[in-house]
């Protein structure tokens, strides 16, 4: 008889942190005990968004990409913060919430199907984000537009946020404006103001990848436009792509050997089944990464890499001669198979866990040359690294050295470690403290800001074990990765670790 492996494979790592469901939000702001000094000099809202709760009714999600959005906020003003939470008012939250049952079908959760509707009604339904049949629920990331906060997932429909109150307060579908099916949750906010992201949009000759421009005007969405794109190099199987990345003269697209099978979409809506079914891994496949030029909106440069799973990219930049790309990167999209509700609470006992879960940050050095080169990356750290952020205002698509990120090694002593990357000397600095799990780390630079880390690094806390009903901000110096201060608040229901987030500094009056 075989034996069993053991119960605790990975003692100091607690899932459950994302396991818990919220069930009372907080609408008026409650007020934190502070420990060490809030920076007077800090001044605004750090917005989070996140998984929110696994329930509806009886019914479970599947998928922790499933969970319904709860929005955060920690309002720092005076030395002094404070902290609200509400769930997003999406359309598919919203009918949950009636029928009190899961109602569609989602990325990894399979719901009851309506019986009313016919097989040529969910056909038609897989293009179209107005259907009925397509989930709303903007639950990954955060970001501005001129002087509004959008809550993202995927589908191209976002939702405005009120940064003060957290209510939900408008819904914009970019399918609206120009022809997408699909987008990044991860966009780029320029410093003139501009917005850009990456889309997928279907052409009588195949489906491209291309670039959405949001310009810096009052009516930003009306204005938008493709400005640059590709086709995708597997007409029936374009690439999964979490974000992309730009630099002063390119867009970098980086498709990867995880694709959507278009072939599979269609018996994934016929037979009412989750997305992720018709997800394909092509393991001997190469990594394509291409440059397309920002003027021209053409291919310029493309190269191949050894097959890599990627969300986040870190941070790319021009050098005299190649463009310099740092991304975060796993052997395969196991990964995802770990984010489904069951793997999660049986992780202590999966052997190979951790391996799974493993992100190592890479960087590849591109050469502008006309040749289609196979390139090597170069390891920036030992340690595994997920959600990374940097001196975005300074060093978006610029050369820099340094990058925050949260671990992603469950095995190791304290996976509720943040970690400071310097990819010159690929040295790490870290912090972390006992049964504590933060969130992605953002950098917020001092107001007379002399070098890229001269700031804070902020995180919303939670703590694992039955320490539920309790949520925090921390701060960090950002040079040394020492805590300068920190608000616990005590809440009336548990709050589950969030995922990405933006800080809104307060207006100058």
């Amino acid at each position: 008889m075989a034996s069993q492996p053991p119960e605790n494979l990975y003692p100091n790592c607690d899932v459950n942190v994302w396991l818990r469901s919220c069930d009372r939000e907080i609408t008026e702001p409650i007020t934190g005990a502070i420990t060490g000094t809030i920076p007077l000099w800090l001044s605004g809202s750090l917005l989070r968004n996140g998984p929110g709760s696994l329930k509806i009714g009886d019914d479970c999600f599947q998928h922790l990409f499933d969970s319904s959005a709860l929005l955060h906020r920690f309002c720092i003003e005076n030395g002094q913060v404070t902290y609200q939470c509400r769930f997003l008012q999406s359309e598919v939250f919203k009918k949950n919430t009636k029928a009190n049952r899961i109602v569609l079908t989602e990325f990894g959760t399979r719901a009851v199907p309506d019986p009313c509707r016919t097989i040529f009604q969910r056909v038609a339904a897989i293009f179209n984000p107005k259907s009925d049949d397509v989930s709303d629920n903007s639950m990954i990331s955060l970001y501005p537009f001129r002087d509004e906060i959008y809550a993202f997932g995927e589908m191209p429909i976002i939702h405005r946020i009120n940064p003060k109150t957290l209510e939900t307060e408008g819904r914009v579908d970019i399918s609206d404006y120009v022809s997408i099916v699909h987008h990044s949750s991860h966009p780029h906010v320029m410093n003139d103001g501009c917005v850009y992201n990456l889309a997928m949009t279907f052409y009588p000759s195949g489906p491209h990848h291309t670039i959405v421009k949001f310009p810096p005007k009052t009516n930003m969405f009306e204005e938008a436009s493709i400005v640059a794109g590709i086709p995708a190099r597997w007409p029936f199987h374009p690439s999964y792509m979490h974000t992309f990345g730009v630099t002063e003269n390119y867009f970098i697209v980086v498709e990867q050997p995880l694709s959507i099978s278009l072939g599979g979409l269609v018996v994934v809506k016929l037979r009412n089944e989750p997305l992720a079914d018709c997800f394909r891994w092509y393991q001997d496949e190469k990594t394509l990464i291409s440059l397309i030029h920002r003027k021209s909106g053409k291919l310029a440069f493309k190269f191949h890499a050894e097959a890599f799973f990627y969300l986040h990219i870190i941070n790319q930049y021009e050098t005299v001669d190649c463009v310099v790309l740092d991304v975060c990167t796993y052997r395969d999209p196991a990964m995802l198979e770990c984010m489904y509700i069951e793997n999660m609470k049986n992780m202590q006992r999966n052997q190979k866990y951790a391996e799974m879960f493993r992100s190592k940050p890479l960087r590849f050095v591109l050469p502008l040359v006309d040749e289609d080169i196979l390139v090597e990356p170069e390891q920036l750290s030992h340690l595994g690294c997920e959600t990374p952020r940097i001196n975005y205002e300074q060093y978006l698509g610029k050369k820099y050295r340094f990058f925050y990120a949260i671990s992603s090694d469950v095995d190791g002593n304290n996976p509720g470690t943040i970690i400071k990357v310097d990819t010159a000397t690929k040295t790490s600095k870290t912090w972390c403290s006992p049964n504590c799990y933060p969130s992605e780390p953002i950098f917020v630079p001092h107001p007379n800001c002399q070098f890229e880390d001269d700031g804070v690094v902020l995180a919303a806390i939670v703590w694992g074990g039955g320490d539920t009903n309790r949520v925090g901000l921390l701060i960090l110096d950002a040079k040394t990765l020492e805590e300068v201060g920190r608000a616990e608040f005590e809440t009336p229901g548990p709050v589950p670790k969030c995922l990405h987030g933006w800080f809104m500094p307060n207006k100058e009056t």
